[in-house]
């Protein structure tokens, strides 16, 4: 099983950074919008996102969202973050298939703990998707663990 080792708050600097990389499939964005509720026809009907300025479908917005809470959940800080505040522009749409690229860079050090990152997600054009800042409260001590076995989800009807 793959490690996840944390980064404590002593041991951020100022400017380390990290990337966290996924691809869209068909089934995260319907999986996505079951979980979070958002049925917004641009996200799921073909024939009503062909009429909209995208021509086509495209990701939740928050999908990149939860991808800066995975790079910031699991890679840096990492394990036991706590997350306090983000901020997010979105500057192109993600469509099926793209594949994304958060890059989180540490830009100061606040007291009780407290870290803010920027945060930009570049799609596999390196074409700036979202840019954003986040507040973390960082791991005050080193936590090693093998990552979660998740179970496999599947889109279908139940038999």
């Amino acid at each position: 099983m793959e490690a996840m080792e944390n980064l404590t708050y002593d041991e951020l600097q100022i400017g380390d950074s990290a990337t966290y990389t996924r691809t869209l499939t068909e089934e995260e964005l319907v999986l996505f919008a079951a979980v979070s509720g958002d049925v917004n026809p641009v996200h799921l009907d073909p024939q009503y996102a062909s009429k909209t300025i995208f021509k086509e479908r495209i990701a939740h917005g928050m999908w990149s969202g939860a991808l800066i809470s995975a790079a910031l959940a699991t890679i840096m800080p990492g394990p036991g973050t706590i997350y306090l505040e983000q901020s997010l522009s979105f500057k192109r749409p993600v469509r099926l298939n793209d594949t994304l690229q958060v890059r989180i860079t540490v830009a100061a050090k606040e007291p009780k703990g407290r870290v803010v990152l920027d945060c930009e997600i570049v799609n596999q054009n390196d074409e700036v998707v979202v840019t954003g800042q986040a507040k973390v409260i960082a791991p005050s001590e080193k936590i090693k663990l093998e990552r979660p076995s998740l179970p496999r989800i599947s889109i279908g009807e139940s038999s």
